[in-house]
């Protein structure tokens, strides 16, 4: 058992972000823990945002060290529940999810009064539509030099709009909106996700994945740059676990199996992560706060 003096392997996550490999992106870990990618070796923004939420995470960027471990020793207490003076694995995987559904929470009440112009607690079709696209609509969008690239965003919000509506009557309640900002938490917004993904990726338009586009989503290469390793890597998982039936291609079933790894419970396994990291004993970890000492175990 080791007592720590401060608050210090925590604090680490507040103090380091790193750039985002692209393939990271691609994946919709239900209710994204974090933007950014989980490599401990380059820092610990992943472990920062998932353990704070991304909005939390933020605020704790601009304070200092000190009150930086005031204000996580009052998280330990509230993470907690039963006050046994312990954070066992089952309050820190309960605490993360709970971060996770209040990111979604807070996202969608941001937007909610943008759009919900006449008050009436929902958000019709054209409510969106004007708000975001109004300005453009009346010109179809004449104005704009990427005028095709407007249109098809248009045409993709409709059609993620309607899919979302589970009623079809043409305006969203606060779930169907908060379907349409996050389509990846809802499984019946599952094939628009993919969808979505496809167009994004397939530049020849022929309605799947070959292995260029797949590393052209990630990487571009320079004149004369060697490719890396990372790389090298991906184009392996393409051939040998992406693309399940080897025809050279991934269709609507392989990519959901992507991008959509529904079975796997991020907030577990970075629960599990923290203990493990922090708990350099592998018995437990003892936080010491100003007025108390807390352990997590695992």
């Amino acid at each position: 058992m080791m007592l720590l003096r401060s608050l210090a392997s925590l604090c680490i996550l507040a103090a380091v972000a790193f750039a985002v490999p692209a393939q990271e992106k691609r994946i919709h870990h239900h209710a994204d823990l974090s933007d950014h990618a989980h490599d401990d070796a380059h820092g610990f923004q992943y472990d920062h945002e998932a353990f704070l939420g991304k909005e939390e995470a933020k605020t704790f960027d601009q304070l200092t060290p000190e009150e930086s471990k005031d204000r996580l020793a009052k998280i330990v207490d509230r993470i907690d529940t039963n006050k046994d003076g312990y954070v066992s694995h089952t309050e820190l995987h309960y605490w993360i999810k709970h971060r996770q559904r209040r990111y979604i929470e807070e996202n969608v009440n941001k937007h909610w009064n943008d759009y919900d112009k006449n008050q009436d607690g929902k958000i019709a079709w054209e409510e969106y539509k004007n708000t975001t696209y109004g300005f453009y609509l009346d010109e179809e969008f004449d104005d704009i030099e990427d005028k095709a690239t407007y249109k098809a965003m248009l045409t993709r919000d409709e059609r993620r709009f309607k899919n979302a509506d589970r009623d079809r009557d043409g305006i969203a309640t606060r779930e169907e909106f908060t379907a349409f900002l996050h389509p990846e938490e809802f499984d019946y917004m599952r094939d628009v996700v993919v969808q979505e993904t496809v167009e994004d990726i397939d530049k020849n338009g022929d309605g799947k994945i070959n292995m260029d586009e797949y590393i052209g989503d990630m990487y571009s290469p320079e004149s004369g740059e060697r490719e890396p390793d990372w790389v090298q890597t991906e184009r392996k998982h393409f051939s040998d676990f992406r693309d399940a039936n080897k025809d050279g291609y991934l269709d609507g079933d392989e990519v959901a199996h992507w991008i959509l790894p529904g079975e796997v419970d991020h907030a577990d396994n970075e629960a599990k992560h923290l203990i493990h990291e922090t708990d350099t004993d592998k018995v437990d970890l003892m936080l010491l706060s100003p007025s108390d000492t807390h352990r997590v175990t695992p």
